[in-house]
């Protein structure tokens, strides 16, 4: 008997430790360096389409301010107004962060790569896709505002998160 309940002891303490395991690997946590050039490279290379779309709208100022219009209605409210997370409260604590749409990894992508995140979204990383949402040419037109975005904190926070919204300044 006393065979029998050590077997079980033993497989209860093995099975304590694999949950124990697991759930130290569930915990949220920012990913290091390498776990995000190797992600970022993958992405780039593999999962993001469009590589070789060109953007059909020129850079004019009528386009940039329309695409700078829509995003000020639906994609400020993870990125804030500017691209920038300016005000957004969350920004930082998703796991992946809300990236800063000025920094050189967005950046680097092309236009057609924005244009297909835009449209088809980031699984999993919360981005959600907006073909539903937005035109081909309003699409076009965010890539436009991406491209040119103003300095962080210049538009506000949005007033879903108490700023004032454009021209405002921020209050944080």
């Amino acid at each position: 008997m006393s065979l029998a309940r050590s077997t079980i002891r033993a497989g209860g303490a093995a099975v304590l430790a694999v949950a124990l395991l697991a759930l130290a690997g569930c915990q949220v946590r920012t990913p290091g360096r390498l776990e995000t050039s190797v992600m970022e490279s993958a992405k780039r290379r593999l999962t993001i389409g469009g590589r070789s779309d060109v953007n059909p709208l020129a850079a004019t100022p009528e386009n940039i301010h329309a695409g700078q219009r829509n995003f000020g209605a639906y994609c400020m409210v993870c990125h804030g107004l500017d691209g920038q997370n300016t005000g957004v409260p969350f920004a930082d604590r998703m796991s992946p962060p809300v990236p800063l749409l000025n920094s050189s990894s967005v950046q680097a992508y092309t236009d057609g790569q924005l244009h297909w995140i835009i449209q088809n979204g980031v699984s999993p990383s919360g981005m959600p896709a907006s073909k539903d949402f937005f035109h081909e040419e309003e699409i076009w037109q965010l890539v436009l505002y991406i491209r040119h975005l103003p300095p962080k904190e210049s538009l506000g926070e949005p007033q879903v998160y108490g700023g004032g919204g454009p021209g405002q300044g921020s209050s944080r």
